[in-house]
This record gives structure tokens, sequence and C-alpha cells, in this order.
């Protein structure tokens, strides 16, 4: 996600000073190529039927249950979710790392990406012959966690959710039509028809893009169909935010996810909140110091990112344990 607030927040600066004709120029450039991390001894690549993956299966012959894993707005298949694969792998997961755009045969703006795409990735999960396809969950964080919680809400049988930095509502598309002439296209699409999405408002602050969306949560009550409606998900749900975040508000939006769950009789979701933390609250613990002081510019101190890092982990292995089962430890 971090490479990606990069890109945008400079597109967001750049089109204040430009002129129209810059600016015209600028909205249809697509982003910079995303990086594609090799899947490694682990795992294989996965590149058939629409679907870019990498696929990290299990030790052992009994079916075990299997993770569709969903990297933020960075695109792609990046190191930060490759990771985390790892740790699922050990675990006891198969785990499908899923490419969703700005990586090749997909979008390269995040705008009206399928949600078919999702579930093609989690029938092809199911199929797999050491795949037990009564114990799939989703893991993702930032725009994963965003279409984590709409594919959970739609896809039957999923049976745990576990969603850093999430949001409470389908935003707009990630581009530059978007952010200067207004609210283009959603994030999202099924059948082909954008998900109902609510608009950024105003433009990004000293630190970062918070205040667009900020304002735009402003306008939910507007817009109430952008929400993504959580009681319609039949399993069990983990989300995880840190309070000194700088991108977007995925705090008060936890708070809304939860609030909403009460609001319809639906079960309370489990909540790890990290006061020190920004948007590197979660993620496989880091393992050395560049990549802790890049996260630390989304937000919260570098002890804070890291402690949040290292005890969410601990955390969500031992949820996933308890609803899909396999081992309860963290390695």
């Amino acid at each position: 996600m971090k490479r990606k607030w990069k890109i945008t927040l400079g597109l967001l600066g750049a089109l204040v000073v430009v002129g129209a004709g810059g600016a015209a120029w600028m909205i249809v450039q697509p982003p910079k190529p995303a990086r594609i991390v090799d899947a490694g001894p682990t795992g294989q690549r996965v590149a058939n039927n629409g679907i870019l993956a990498n696929y990290f299966p299990a030790q052992g012959s009994d079916p075990s249950p299997a993770i569709l894993l969903l990297g933020g707005s960075e695109g792609g298949l990046g190191k930060d979710m490759h990771a985390l694969a790892l740790l699922l792998q050990a675990q006891g997961y198969h785990t499908l790392q899923l490419a969703y755009h700005n990586a090749p045969g997909k979008s390269a703006k995040l705008k009206n990406i399928p949600l078919e795409d999702f579930y093609k990735a989690l029938d092809w999960l199911k199929r797999q012959p050491q795949v037990d396809p009564n114990r799939i969950g989703i893991v993702g964080y930032s725009k994963g966690a965003e279409a984590g919680l709409v594919v959970a809400t739609r896809y039957p049988g999923i049976r745990a959710a576990v969603l850093g930095m999430p949001s409470s509502v389908v935003w707009d598309g990630m581009s530059g039509e978007n952010y200067l002439l207004g609210s283009f296209s959603s994030s999202w699409s099924e059948k082909g028809e954008p998900l109902p999405h609510l608009a950024y408002k105003g433009r990004p602050g000293a630190d970062g893009l918070m205040p667009v969306f900020v304002n735009g949560l402003k306008e939910v009550s507007a817009n109430p169909a952008a929400v993504i409606p959580v009681e319609k998900f039949e399993g069990k749900l983990m989300l995880i935010c840190g309070e000194a975040e700088k991108l977007w508000p995925s705090c008060p939006m936890t708070d809304q996810i939860v609030a909403r769950a009460a609001k319809n009789a639906a079960p309370a979701p489990v909540v790890l909140r990290y006061k020190d933390a920004g948007h590197g609250v979660m993620g496989a613990p880091f393992t050395d110091a560049k990549t802790r002081r890049s996260w630390t510019q989304l937000g919260g101190t570098e002890a804070g990112n890291a402690a949040a890092r290292a005890d969410s982990w601990a955390k969500i292995s031992a949820f996933l344990h308890a609803e899909l089962g396999t081992k309860a430890t963290a390695d």
C-alpha cells in the first residue's frame, strides 16, 4: 500500500497545480506496473482462467483449510503479502495470494474490478485435491480488506475473514478521473455493473489522503447503498486497525462495521486496535529495519507498528485455528 499511496498522493498534488491540459494527460496515464514477486521454492505461479496468483500449498496429505490472501492497492503480488503467505502456509493453510489489478491481464487502475475474479479464485481453491472446501477463509488488508468484506457477504460458505485496516463502505475507483472530476467509477463491479460507491470529497492534507476519506464518510447517509452489509456474512470476522493511521480512517470504519453488525443482530466481530500503529498494523512481523521504517510513513511509530504486527499475528493465528483448524501456535 505504501508505494501506491506515494503514487496517488503525488498525482493528487500535481492535479492541484497543473492546467487543464496537463491534468487531462495525467488522468489517462496508467500507474507503473506493480511488482510481481516470485512464488519461491514452496509455492507455484497460477495463471489460468483469468486467475493470476501465487499458490502456497500446505504440507500433509489430509484435506486442510485454505486462505484467499488479498493485498492492498499496491496491486500485483507484493513482497509484504508474500511474507504473510509463507507464514500461513507454515501454519497448515493452503494459501492463494491473488493479484486483482495492476498486473498482467488485469486492469491497470483500481476501478470496477470484477468481483468475479475473487469468486473464480475461491472456486479454484475449493477444487484443489488437498483443500477442504468447507474450511475456507479470507485474509486481506487495506483495499484487499474492502474487497474481502464485500466478497465474504456475497460468496457463500466463507468460514472466517481477517481484515486489516478495513473499510466499512465501497469507495470510488482509485483513478485520476475519480479524484479530479468526481464519482466516475466504483472500486468493484459485479456482472458488469459497478457496485454502489462512496465518493471522495475535498483534497488531501499535509500528511496525506486522510481528509479525502473522512469527508467522504460524512456523505454516507446520502448513499447508504455504499455501506457493506456485514450482517450478510455468515462466518466469523476479525478486524484490525491502528489508531495512528494516516492513510484512511480504518479505526472509525471498524467501529462502523461493528455498529452495523450489532444493529442487525449479527455476530460481533473480534476487534484488535493498536494505539501507536498506523497503516502497517497488520501483516507478517517485521524482519528488517527498512521495511519497518517504510510502513511508519503511513502512521504510528516504528516500535508501535512492530509490536502491533507481532501481537496481531499471534492472535490471527489463534483466531484462524479456532475457526478453520490447524496449528494454534504462531511460528
